[in-house]
C-alpha cells in the first residue's frame, strides 16, 4: 500500500536532500546544471509527506535520458508513463520495490516550466501565512484521499497554481514598494 500520509515538519529533510543529491550528482554530474530541493520537505517548518523531492536540471530530456540507467543503479525505479510532459520522474522505495517512497527524483530542463517549481517553494519560504494554509490543505487531502495520491495531487493543483501566480507577480517586482 502506498498511503498518503502527512507528518510534521523533520529538520534532517535538509541533510537528508543534501547527501542524496551528493550521490546523484557523483553519479551523473558530468551532464547536471543544477540539482534543487524542491517539494513541502524543503520548506522549513512545513508538514508534509515524508518524501524528499529532489529536481535535476539538465540542459534536454534528452541528454537527461542517460540518466536513466546511473539513477536505477541507485535504487530509483523510472515511471516511463509518468503523465507529466517536461520531466522523467524516478520514485526511490515505492512499493512493492521497498517499504515506502523516500525520494522523488524529477530530472527537467533547466530554467524550463519544470523548474519554476522553486518558485512555489520559495514563495512558500517566504510567506509563513501562506505556507499554513497549504498545510491545511494538505492535512484535509490526505485525510480525504490516503489511499489515492492522484487525488490528493490533483486536489492541490489549483492552490498551487494560484501560489505561482503570486509568486510570479512577486518575482516580477509589480508588488514591490517603490
Amino acid at each position: 500500500m502506498d498511503e498518503v500520509e502527512i507528518v510534521n515538519y523533520d529538520p534532517r529533510w535538509a541533510s537528508l536532500f543534501a547527501q542524496e543529491a551528493e550521490r546523484i550528482r557523483q553519479a551523473i554530474g558530468d551532464f547536471i546544471v543544477a540539482i534543487e530541493h524542491i517539494g513541502s520537505t524543503a520548506v522549513p517548518g512545513l508538514a508534509a509527506k515524508p518524501v524528499i523531492d529532489i529536481m535535476v536540471g539538465v540542459r534536454s530530456l534528452e541528454e537527461g535520458k542517460r540518466a536513466i540507467p546511473v539513477l536505477e543503479a541507485l535504487g530509483y525505479v523510472y515511471w516511463r508513463e509518468n503523465p507529466r510532459p517536461g520531466r522523467m520522474f524516478f520514485v526511490k522505495g515505492m512499493p512493492p520495490y521497498g517499504k515506502q517512497r523516500t525520494h522523488h527524483v524529477h530530472v527537467v530542463e533547466v530554467y524550463g516550466e519544470f523548474w519554476q517549481r522553486k518558485l512555489f517553494r520559495d514563495y512558500l519560504r517566504t510567506h509563513p501565512e501562506e505556507a499554513q494554509r497549504y498545510q491545511a490543505l494538505k492535512r484535509d487531502l490526505a485525510a480525504r484521499f490516503r489511499i489515492d495520491r492522484e487525488a490528493y495531487t490533483d486536489g492541490k493543483a489549483e492552490y498551487i497554481q494560484t501560489v505561482m501566480e503570486k509568486a510570479r507577480h512577486d518575482q516580477s517586482g509589480e508588488n514591490k514598494p517603490e
